[in-house]
C-alpha cells in the first residue's frame, strides 16, 4: 500500500462508488495496508475488508472502536466517516455537523461559489428548492416505473391516486412564494404517498410517528439517515456547507443535507420500508434492500447531477 498515494485511492468517482457501510460490535483498524473490521467470535476472530476506494461513507454505530491508523487511510481514500446510534440514528457530532470529514485544501472551490452566488437571494433561492422538487418528482417516476419488485407489490405511477397527487404537488410548487408553502406541498405529497403504499402493503392503519416502534417507522428512519449519508457525501465531494439550505429553513445548521436526500427518499426508501414491514424483514435485510436500490436506480449519481445543475446554473462539468 505504501506505492500508493490518496490520489490514487480516489481514482472511482465518488458518484460512481458502490459501498456505503455501517457497522456495529466491531473493531475497525488498519491491517497489512488494508481497512478492516474486526468481530469477535467464540473460537476465533473474524475480518472483513472494506474496500475504501469504492466506498462512500462509513457510519459506525453502537459499540465499536476505530484506530487512528484507520483513520488515515479513510480519509486519504474520501471516505466520510460518521458516528451513530443503533441502526443508523441518530447521527452523533463529529467535527462538521454529524461527519468527520477528511480534511483537504483541495476541495473543488466553483460549485461553493456559484452555490452562494444565488443563495443570498430570496427568489433565486427558491428556485432552486422548485428544481429539487421537480427533479425529486422525476426520480420518483423513473424508479417506480423501471422497478419490478416495486411494481410486483402494485406500486404504479400510473395509479389515479398516484397522478393526482403529483398534478396537485406540480401546481402548487409552481405556485408557492416561499418555502414553507413548498416545505407544505412536500408535506401533503409524502402523505399521500404514505397512505398509497401502506394501502398496497397491507399498513392501511398506518401512522406516521418518528418515535414509532413498529417496523414500518423505524425502517423508515433507518432509510432516511442512510440517505442522508449519501447526500452529506455529495455536498461535502462538491465542497457545499451544509448550512446553505435552499428549502429546510436557515436556523437549521444541516438543513441542506435533509434538502438533497429528499431527492430520493420517496423513490426508495418509502416504498421499501413498507414492503420490507410486511414481509418482517430483519433490519440487515432491509439495509441491504435499500443500499442495492441505491446502487441500481443510481441514487448518488442523482444527487451529483442535480446539487451540480443548480451550482453551475444548469451546466454540466465532469471530474466529480
Amino acid at each position: 500500500m505504501e506505492d500508493f498515494s490518496p490520489s490514487d485511492l480516489k481514482a472511482i468517482l465518488h458518484s460512481k462508488r458502490a459501498n456505503l457501510y455501517y457497522l456495529e460490535h466491531c473493531r475497525v483498524m488498519q491491517k497489512d495496508g488494508r481497512v478492516l473490521y474486526l468481530k469477535e467470535a467464540k473460537q476465533e476472530n473474524q475480518y472483513w475488508n472494506i474496500p475504501i476506494a469504492n466506498t462512500t461513507v462509513v457510519m459506525l454505530g453502537t459499540g465499536t472502536s476505530i484506530t487512528q491508523a484507520a483513520v488515515r487511510m479513510l480519509s486519504q481514500a474520501g471516505v466520510l466517516l460518521g458516528f451513530c446510534g443503533g441502526g443508523g440514528s441518530p447521527l452523533y457530532m463529529g467535527c462538521e455537523i454529524e461527519w468527520m470529514t477528511a480534511q483537504s485544501e483541495y476541495r473543488p472551490t466553483q460549485y461553493l461559489q456559484g452555490w452562494v452566488s444565488f443563495w443570498f437571494d430570496d427568489s433565486k433561492r427558491l428556485a432552486a428548492a422548485k428544481h429539487l422538487q421537480q427533479a425529486r418528482i422525476n426520480y420518483l417516476l423513473t424508479t417506480w416505473a423501471k422497478d419490478k419488485d416495486l411494481k410486483s407489490e402494485g406500486l404504479n405511477v400510473q395509479d389515479i391516486d398516484v397522478q393526482n397527487a403529483l398534478d396537485v404537488f406540480k401546481v402548487r410548487t409552481e405556485r408557492a412564494q416561499t418555502s414553507s408553502e413548498l416545505l407544505l406541498t412536500e408535506a401533503q405529497l409524502t402523505k399521500t404517498l404514505y397512505k398509497y403504499v401502506a394501502q398496497r402493503t397491507d399498513f392501511a392503519d398506518f401512522s406516521r410517528e418518528r418515535d414509532g416502534t413498529d417496523k414500518a417507522n423505524a425502517f423508515l428512519n433507518h432509510g432516511n439517515y442512510l440517505a442522508y449519508g449519501l447526500a452529506a457525501t455529495a455536498l461535502w465531494v462538491l465542497g457545499i456547507p451544509h448550512g446553505f439550505a435552499v428549502m429546510h429553513g436557515k436556523t437549521r445548521r444541516g438543513a441542506l443535507v435533509f434538502d438533497v436526500a429528499d431527492l430520493i427518499k420517496d423513490a426508495i426508501v418509502l416504498p421499501w420500508a413498507f414492503v420490507c414491514a410486511k414481509e418482517n424483514a430483519t433490519e440487515q435485510e432491509f439495509r441491504q434492500q435499500i443500499l442495492q436500490s441505491f446502487t441500481n436506480h443510481k441514487a448518488l449519481d442523482c444527487m451529483f447531477d442535480q446539487v451540480k445543475a443548480i451550482a453551475l446554473g444548469g451546466s454540466e462539468e465532469q471530474g466529480i
